[in-house]
């Protein structure tokens, strides 16, 4: 396998790791309000993921510079071409990290608010507009012989990838929704695990049309038909789950239609990186938009020594925080006990 395809497998990796992991952060934050009735349950659902969200959001910043380092034409061309949209969703992580970290600060129902909003802005636009640029990629963008894109802002709320956006924004928050049953007690999680049931039907039904438009519309493989043909049973197996109850496999089933969805976008682009809807001969591939030889190989032996290292951290993190939450271990004022979350509520 050359290089190149292991770096184009590995940042599919990386992303599939951010959606997974960092979706269900983006879920809890779109659901603080709704399901949150009052500050101490808005507290329990943050506690819930307080260990663990900036922890997420490092697969991220590791796919971002993975990209940067190992397909440095394919970096320019999407963060110069997809300026806008990204800009708008790093404002709004820098906004929801602030907020969770200062929501607890000060003592002060206007000032929770107010974060509160931040959390939410800060969720629910990632959810939507990460599955509107990865809609773009995957459909193609007006990409010349210079490698740059020619196309506007509001050519990328094309129908395709507005139905990506909403198909991510779904999956997220039920995604959420079942994370948050799973992770705490009493009002809350039977609230959460209610609305886990009303939501399934939804994702499973717009992500089902989604997946079979994708391959028959964009795919470059066949093989990917095996991964829209597994994602039907487990569609059905989070509608079946999330309505009995069973808390642990719903999220195993919303994380495995996650990864059918990466899997599918990704799998379906190779070898492309950037199709190129001026002229196929202009799309941007793992041979023309790679870094050099020496440099892919570099990169392997750090990734070859370091991943493991930081996955078996993670993996720490999230077993030490693996106990319900519930609002008997929210005091009525102030900071969040030490033993549920390192980020202040």
């Amino acid at each position: 396998m050359e290089l190149s395809t292991l770096w184009f497998i590995l940042i599919a990796l990386l992303w599939t790791g951010y959606f997974v992991l960092e979706g269900f952060d983006f879920g809890v934050g779109m659901l603080l309000r709704p399901v949150g009735r009052d500050d101490r349950e808005r507290r329990v659902l943050l506690n819930t993921i307080g260990p663990v969200w900036d922890g997420n959001e490092v697969w991220l910043i590791t796919a971002g510079g993975a990209t940067f380092a190992a397909f440095p034409e394919w970096y320019a061309t999407l963060f110069s071409g997809f300026y806008l949209p990204l800009l708008i969703i790093l404002v709004a992580l820098i906004g929801r990290a602030v907020a969770l970290e200062y929501r607890g600060k000060i003592d002060d129902d206007v000032w929770r608010r107010r974060a509160d909003i931040g959390i939410t802005f800060g969720s629910w636009v990632p959810a939507i507009l990460w599955g509107v640029a990865f809609g773009n990629i995957v459909r193609g963008v007006a990409i010349n012989a210079e490698k740059q894109v020619v196309s506007g802002f509001f050519e990328l709320l094309n129908p395709y990838a507005l139905l990506t956006g909403g198909v991510t924004a779904l999956l997220f928050i039920t995604h959420g929704a079942v994370f948050l049953a799973l992770k705490t007690g009493d009002e809350v999680r039977e609230r959460t695990g209610k609305l886990a049931a009303r939501l399934a039907p939804i994702t499973a039904a717009v992500t089902a049309i989604w997946a079979i438009y994708t391959q028959v519309a964009y795919s470059n493989a066949t093989w990917t038909w095996a991964v829209v043909g597994l994602a039907v049973p487990a569609l059905i197996g989070l509608v079946l789950t999330t309505k009995a109850r069973s808390e642990g496999w719903a999220f195993v089933l919303s994380a495995l239609i996650i990864v059918g969805g990466v899997v599918l976008m990704f799998g379906g682009l190779f070898p492309n990186v950037m199709p190129s809807t001026v002229d196929a001969a202009y799309s941007l591939t793992t041979t023309n938009a790679s870094a050099t030889p020496y440099t892919l190989k570099i990169m392997t032996w750090v990734a070859v020594i370091l991943t493991p290292v930081v996955m078996a951290y993670q993996g720490w993190t999230y077993w030490v925080f693996r106990q319900r939450i519930s609002t008997k271990h929210i005091p009525a004022s102030g900071g969040l006990p030490k033993s549920t979350s390192k980020t202040s509520a």
